[in-house]
């Protein structure tokens, strides 16, 4: 028994050291990525905790950081980084930084303990606004950036429609049924939280296996950092076709969605009908054969959609019976779901809904995505969600829009009234954005959240350190810009739409878009006096020229509203030679705006059309597929003109004078040749005007590429970055 027992115990001893060498090993990798100058002057050790923590100390010359395991390490070596280092890991491969040629010392050992269990990161969108082209070393270096970040709860979506295939095709459908039930890849998103079918399909086979095999790297690089992949699992969503092979099954077309026609509505699958458990099951089993799981689940039923019934009875019998289909798949499922139905229906989803809806199984069983907290926390209107564990979610972005917003005060007002009231089921901290949007650090500021030091509560230490690794060390004109922009420039929350009026569909009067919101809560002559002070800073760091430009290229899109609302005066006075000055003026800008955003790779739309073509490998009728895909997405949405038009909008080197530009080019014509005519541009002449825009959008996404396979990632001189800094107005 004693020899039993010692064997044991070694066995256990081994099985713990393997895994801290594991541990270790990753970290080491991750140095060896990000900073190999250092990575034989850092040490990694792991430290025994029941949470997770890290610790940093200088010893013998050398960096020691200790963490529970990989993932704290990651955060101790960007804790290292940003606040020793002065430097700034972008999540994007292309974001370069500028490491110390000595390495700083720690003066002080200094440990930091996590203050939630789990860190959620990303939101189904995100793989449509911003990732459906990327491959391995995008991801590569993404995943990389989570780890830093902490994130140990992604969203883990990528390629189940290859999942799927396999699921439908041995369930009786055809190949062809299949693949053009699918839309295309960047609407894939939308499809998968049952907004629409058919649209942009059939999907190529190329793609299926490509992204089958993405996602395998993906949920094997992610499992290596400690995280938790949320995998996708059934919602009750089945191709319409299935009633040919199923005739009993009560499947129902749902209403179409968002303005698109009733024959992309898509088919839902009665939770009762005993076809759903069959389809639960086999879907999570060929799932778990291919990536493996973790055991978190994400399924959503009524995202932006009615339910059946509003009954409280029906919604609690639902819910249950969705459990007990993905409990007896997997007996240690947990069921993770967005709560943003919750604020977007909450004329519907009142608290006898809600309450009956997640209280019908486990408390422990599930985790809520608490989604837009920046502007409602779900929580404070549910009774702490009745007790049920949640996330905090800072959401931050809709469709990928580039401009200056977010509120890092109010942020953290909010997450430390959250911890301090938010209840023993306030579980974690994450973030839904939709698309990577233009303001990474605020970001990386909710995830600091996460982890218990000082800093991140004082808002101007934390301002004054951020602006230290944007440009790669102390600078007082850098400090000085950016405690300008946190106090007077991001003070408050997106909204969908948001977006300069250079990307609205010109007219007079109300916006005839319906996502179009140009409005700012701020002087411009504050971020013009910020970008003054920018432009003295001493720096050469990707992310000092990146802010920059980003800072000028807001700064000169308000100017544009400015300029244009003195045109829509002088339109009211018939003053037509201020009305030619001021067009060509606007025109000017938006040339500007499009060369300035030139010198950041971020703000290419070449790359992201490049990036779709390369899915086509040789075959140049697939490269034309998802060419197509990719400039739909970011400008119409859809081949009509509906509600989504312009939601993704995106200030582009390439959308800004080639899509934008020419659609202000063609309203002014028209508005010259009513005034020539005598009369004024009213509904008539916009009418037409509205037509002859429909159809150059629809050219704009359908014709061939003419510059993604030369475009070049380049970066210019910023030398002229002030031209129209003066012209800047209220």
């Amino acid at each position: 028994m004693r020899k039993l027992l010692a064997s044991f115990v070694f066995l256990c001893i081994m099985l713990a050291a393997r895994g801290a060498e594991s541990n270790v090993d990753v970290a080491r990798g991750l140095v060896h990525r990000i900073a190999p100058q250092y990575e034989n002057l850092i040490e990694f050790l792991q430290m025994p905790s029941a949470t997770d923590v890290f610790r940093l100390e200088s010893k013998g010359g050398k960096t020691i950081i200790s963490g529970n395991d990989a993932n704290s390490m990651a955060v101790g070596l960007n804790h290292f980084l940003k606040y020793y280092c002065h430097a700034d890991v972008g999540w994007l491969k292309a974001d370069t930084y500028t490491l110390p040629t000595q390495m700083p010392k720690v003066p002080k050992a200094v440990t930091i303990k996590a203050r939630v269990k789990d860190r959620f990161f990303l939101n189904y969108c995100t793989f449509g606004y911003t990732m459906p082209w990327w491959k391995w070393d995008e991801w590569e270096h993404f995943i990389d950036w989570m780890a830093l970040n902490g994130v140990n709860l992604p969203l883990a979506i990528t390629g189940q429609e290859s999942i799927w295939y396999k699921v439908w095709t041995e369930m009786g459908l055809t190949d062809k049924e299949v693949r053009s039930y699918f839309t295309g890849p960047s609407h894939l998103p939308w499809h998968r939280m049952l907004n629409i079918d058919y649209w942009g399909g059939p999907l190529p086979m190329s793609w299926l296996d490509g992204q089958l095999e993405l996602q395998q790297k993906i949920t094997a690089r992610e499992r290596m950092f400690n995280m938790r992949p949320v995998l996708p699992a059934f919602a009750g969503h089945v191709p319409r076709e299935l009633s040919r092979i199923f005739p009993k099954a009560k499947i129902t077309r749902l209403e179409a969605w968002s303005g698109y026609p009733d024959e992309y509505a898509c088919s839902f699958l009665d939770p009762m009908d005993s076809l759903f458990s069959v389809v639960q099951k086999k879907f999570i089993e060929t799932e778990a054969k291919l990536y493996g799981t973790d055991h978190v689940y994400g399924i959503d039923l009524f995202n932006e959609l009615m339910p059946p019934s509003w009954e409280p009875d029906y919604l609690a019998r639902v819910s249950r019976q969705v459990y007990e289909t993905l409990e007896a798949a997997d007996k240690d499922a947990v069921w993770l779901q967005m709560t943003w139905l919750f604020w977007n229906e909450r004329k519907y989803w009142t608290n006898d809904r809600v309450k009956p809806y997640i209280t019908s199984f486990p408390a422990d069983r599930q985790l809520l995505l608490d989604y837009y907290c920046e502007r409602q926390e779900i929580w404070q209107r549910t009774d702490k969600y009745f007790g049920v564990p949640y996330i905090w979610c800072y959401l931050g972005n809709f469709g990928g829009n580039t401009m200056l917003v977010g509120d890092f005060n109010n942020v953290n007002k909010l997450l430390e009234n959250t911890f301090k009231n938010g209840g023993k089921n306030f579980q974690g901290i994450g973030s839904t954005l939709e698309g990577f949007d233009c303001n990474p650090y605020m970001y990386e500021y909710v995830f600091e959240k996460a982890w218990d030091f000082k800093t991140h509560r004082d808002i101007p230490a934390w301002t004054r350190a951020m602006a230290d690794q944007r440009v790669g060390k102390a600078d007082a004109n850098a400090r000085r810009a950016w405690q300008l922009m946190v106090d007077s420039i991001y003070v408050a929350p997106s909204t969908p739409g948001q977006c300069p009026l250079i990307n609205i569909r010109p007219t007079f009067g109300k916006y005839r878009t319906y996502y179009a919101n140009p409005r700012i809560k701020y002087n411009n002559r504050t971020l013009l006096q910020a970008t003054e002070l920018m432009l003295q800073a001493d720096s050469k760091e990707h992310a000092y020229e990146f802010d920059l430009t980003n800072m000028t290229r807001q700064l000169l899109s308000n100017h544009f509203l400015a300029v244009f609302k003195r045109y829509e005066d002088a339109y009211d006075c018939r003053d037509r030679a201020t009305m030619t000055r001021l067009q060509k003026e606007m025109m000017g800008i938006i040339n500007d705006v499009d060369r300035m955003v030139k010198t950041q790779g971020f703000f290419l739309v070449g790359k992201w059309i490049k990036d779709a073509r390369s899915w086509g490998g040789d075959s140049l009728a697939e490269q034309r597929y998802f060419e197509q895909n990719a400039r739909n997405l970011i400008t119409t949405w859809s081949d009509k003109d509906q509600l989504l038009n312009d939601y993704a909008s995106r200030t582009w080197a390439g959308l800004a004078n080639t899509f934008y530009g020419k659609r202000w080019q063609m309203f002014f014509e028209h508005v010259n040749k009513a005034l020539d005519e005598g009369k004024s541009f009213d509904e008539d002449h916009y009418n037409v005007y509205r037509d002859a825009v429909t159809t150059f959008e629809r050219y704009w996404w359908q014709q061939p590429s003419l510059w993604a396979i030369a475009s070049r990632l380049q970066r210019n001189s910023l030398g002229n970055i002030a031209k129209r800094l003066w012209l800047v107005t209220d």
